[in-house]
């Protein structure tokens, strides 16, 4: 199967050009649940591909507006390129969304839920059980931990989800980057110059300074909710078991529209399936 059976059309994808702001990029992450968004510029010679951005780069970088300095480069494909081929090189370079170009001009983009799709439609292979390829390694999080710090242990676990518990360790909910994003905003702040300043009366600050004749400059942030995760989470959860196969775990992703999936034997929780590792299965 090649890119192009499985890819998204140049006319159907999203793009923003250059010059612009993060605020352009915002938009699309939040309205649409894109994960990431190609960058062009306009030339005498027509559209020329540049690079992309990611949510993760506008979490990584709030004070950063330019959308010249917020784009970076990844890998490529064509449109004739083996699609299974592809794939390893998404799961190897951790790389979500590939440009398909051709020269400087882009011709589609294949997303990892593009080749998740393909599996569900079971144009590549999708026989293998999810409970070989399922991360074992979860993160999670506590019911009632504000959404801020709740991004933060995501940012620190380098994954795009937390698993919410509740307070017997029992399986609440899920929250997921695009939940923080579609409630994210970016605002008008200050920033300080000198020492750090916490609320001491605040439990879930790591510590409490008390600073006099700090100086501050004007900054742009990334604010997000104080209010507790299970205000955010999805808590009407699918699961699935370690004998589902890739296919299975496709199709209920397609179908529900999500990335991950809790892997269960019986009521206890004991991985996650993401959407990667489902491109993982096609090496097993």
């Amino acid at each position: 199967m090649k890119v192009a059976d499985a890819m998204t059309r140049g006319e159907e994808v999203v793009t923003v050009s250059l010059p612009g702001t993060r605020d352009d990029v915002l938009e699309y992450l939040q309205e649409r649940g894109f994960s990431s968004v190609p960058v062009v510029k306009e030339t005498d010679e027509g559209t020329k591909y540049r690079g992309l951005i990611s949510r993760e780069d506008l979490i990584e970088h709030p004070d950063e507006d330019q959308l010249a300095v917020l784009v970076r480069e990844v890998p490529t494909a064509s449109a004739d390129d083996d699609l299974e081929a592809v794939a390893a090189t998404m799961v190897s370079e951790g790389a979500r969304r590939i440009p398909v170009v051709d020269g400087d001009a882009i011709e589609g983009i294949l997303t990892v839920t593009d080749v998740v799709r393909a599996i569900a439609r079971g144009d590549i292979d999708g026989e293998t059980e999810v409970g070989d390829v399922a991360a074992r390694d979860v993160n999670t999080t506590y019911i009632d931990v504000p959404l801020h710090i709740v991004e933060r242990e995501i940012f620190y676990a380098n994954v795009p989800y937390a698993v919410v518990l509740d307070d017997e360790a029992s399986l609440a909910g899920i929250v997921t980057e695009v939940d923080i994003i579609e409630v994210a905003r970016v605002v008008e702040g200050e920033a300080g110059t000198g020492d750090s300043v916490a609320n001491q009366d605040d439990e879930w600050m790591w510590e409490g300074i008390k600073a006099v004749g700090n100086r501050y400059i004007p900054t742009r942030n990334v604010e997000i909710p104080a209010e507790p995760v299970s205000k955010f989470m999805t808590d009407d959860l699918v699961s699935v078991a370690t004998r589902a196969t890739a296919k299975d775990a496709a199709q209920t992703m397609i179908r529900e529209d999500i990335e991950q999936i809790p892997l269960v034997s019986g009521d206890e929780l004991i991985g996650v399936v993401r959407d990667i590792n489902l491109l993982e299965a096609l090496y097993e």
